[in-house]
């Protein structure tokens, strides 16, 4: 299952190898535009950092997932794509990570610049509550009239979200629901056998 911040969660941690620095936000990226922001404000936070590195995931389908990291100066390899995988070790999605370095006078070398660099990113992991994203189906449901109000209320205290309600030759009920084979018995229960919902689309939540 995938997991994502909450987007009030906005961490700022500090770790330190051999006395070199690593400054860490995290945060919530619904967008690629949301990850270029929080690489630009860390930029502005920590002038004085020698590196800016920076990993982030964003989409909820895999397919259309879009994976990008950099490393901002450090050795190629030894930055962005260790904190890239250890987003993605937590099954992460819609995150953003940004480590600024503040050289501390020791050289690392390319397995401890890797080891420092996804090491603060799961620090800055560990300090954070993460929520799972599920994936909910959005359904439309017909009724007459005459019994909508009801199969609306009845729908509601079995916990279900009406999105829509709309008002034509018969009305429409618009609904997301976690599971629609549940949804459907739901409704069959309900209409006594007479709704027959029809998926639309899905969302993620």
């Amino acid at each position: 299952m995938p997991y994502s911040l909450d987007p009030a969660d906005r961490p700022v941690v500090e770790t330190e190898v051999k006395r070199s620095r690593f400054i860490t936000r995290l945060r919530r990226a619904d967008s690629v535009d949301d990850a270029n922001a929080l690489i630009a404000r860390a930029r502005r936070a920590e002038p004085d950092a020698g590196h800016h590195c920076f990993a982030y995931i964003v989409g909820d389908e895999p397919e259309s997932r879009i994976e990008r990291s950099g490393d901002d100066g450090e050795p190629g390899g030894t930055a962005g794509l260790p904190m890239l995988q250890a987003l993605k070790g937590r099954d992460l999605v819609n995150v953003a990570a940004v480590v600024s370095r503040h050289f501390g006078g020791v050289k690392l070398g390319a397995g401890g610049l890797a080891r420092a660099y996804s090491g603060a990113v799961t620090v800055a992991i560990d300090q954070t509550a993460l929520r799972p994203r599920v994936r909910w189906e959005v359904c439309r449901l017909e009724a007459d009239h005459a019994e909508a109000g009801r199969v609306e209320s009845e729908l509601r205290s079995r916990g279900y979200e009406i999105l829509e309600v709309a008002y034509g030759r018969r009305a429409e009920l618009t609904v997301a629901c976690a599971d629609p084979d549940e949804f459907a018995s739901a409704v069959g229960d309900i209409t006594a056998g007479r709704g027959r919902p029809e998926r639309l689309r899905h969302i993620w939540r």
